[in-house]
Formats: structure tokens, sequence, C-alpha cells
């Protein structure tokens, strides 16, 4: 699969900003996502969390789910419009992180997870019968049914604290790249409304439970 040079940009930009975190950790303290610090003034936090990394493997990983989706994104739209939904759903993450976590000022994060899960779930929007396999589930699976049940998973790592996973901020990117691709493809809602609608569940469910208290 041939690579798009927006998309090495972001990997390049990625790797570079991750291994100078790693081997400078007053760099990787001043840059990574707290609650604390982006209340204070430090509200660049919000875009600069998005290219560190806790270790290589968390690097590996995000960067590997953007290598196999960003390309449908710049198939159905162009390299700008694919950037624009990647930095949308970075800051969306960092702001639905933001709101849940808002009265915890030690709570912290890192990584490109929240514009990363963006950039896939504009790609299960735009192409949501393409068939995903996972290491641990070999059959194939419909990319909405992946998406409906990632999402619900997060729902579930938010209320439980499942790991040290940031569960808001991937649902937050999420939003984002939901939001950002219909904003740039209106007709999905008419062409495809059932997927529309059946990828907005798992945002109202969230936010039904936040109303009412449940998480």
């Amino acid at each position: 699969m041939n690579i798009h040079l927006a998309t090495i940009a972001i990997i390049a930009s990625n790797v570079l900003v991750s291994l100078k975190g790693f081997n400078d950790g007053a760099f990787f303290e001043r840059y990574k996502f707290g609650i604390a610090a982006i209340r204070s003034g430090q509200r660049e936090r919000m875009l600069t969390s998005g290219f560190l990394h806790v270790d290589l493997a968390h690097l590996f990983l995000n960067m590997f789910t953007l290598y196999f989706f960003a390309n449908v994104v710049i198939y159905w739209f162009n390299p700008a419009k694919f950037l624009i939904i990647y930095f949308i759903s970075l800051i969306a993450g960092s702001l639905l992180a933001l709101f849940f976590h808002r009265d915890e000022p030690y709570y912290s994060a890192v990584g490109a997870s929240g514009a990363v899960t963006g950039v896939l779930y504009a790609a299960i929007l735009l192409e949501p019968e393409m068939q995903l396999a996972l290491m641990f589930i070999p059959i194939p699976i419909p990319a909405y049914i992946l998406g409906i049940g990632y999402m619900l998973y997060s729902i579930y790592g938010m209320k439980s604290r499942i790991g040290n996973i940031g569960h808001t901020a991937h649902f937050g990117g999420a939003i984002g790249g939901y939001a950002t691709t219909l904003l740039f493809k209106p007709e999905l809602i008419v062409t495809d409304t059932v997927m529309v609608v059946l990828l907005a569940v798992p945002i109202v469910i969230l936010f039904v439970l936040e109303k009412l208290g449940k998480l």
C-alpha cells in the first residue's frame, strides 16, 4: 500500500517528538497533557501531548493504525482535509478529556490515539462495509460493527477506569472524526442515513450517561 506524503509527515512528527520525549524527561513533562497545567494556562499541551508517547510500543501501535486508515480518508477527500480531520480529532480528544477529568488535577495523558481514532472513525463512516480483522479475532468483521463496539468499550473503559489507557481521548477523537467527516461530506446523512445514525449511537449514550451522572 502506497503511503501519502501527508501521512509520512504526521508519522515523522510523532516519531521525532516522541523520541525527544523518551530521552528528555523535562521535555516530556512540559508538553504532556495535564489537567492542572492546562487549567493554569498551558493550553498548548492539548496539542503537543498528541505527539508524545509512553514508549516505542505505544508509538508503533498508533502509527501502524494510522498507516492503514489514512489512505481511506485521503482517497475520499484530499491530503488537506485528512490533516484537518487529524488535528480536529486530536483537539477533540483533549477537550473531552479536559471536560471529563476537569476535577482531577493530577490526571495526565499522552499519545496520538485521539487523532488516530478520529481518522479511523472517519474511514469507517466513509467505508462502513470494509472488512477488518483483529489479531485475536481472525474472522473479517464489517468496519461499522468494529467501530461501534470499540466506542461502547471506550465508554465502559471510562466508567471502569480500565488500564492506563486514555479512553476519553479516544472517544473524543472519534467524535471529532465523525463530525468533521459529515461537515466535509454532508450528503452521507441522506445516502447513508442508517450508518450515520448507528455510528452516532455510542456518542448519544456517552452524553446521556454523563447527564445522568453515571460516568
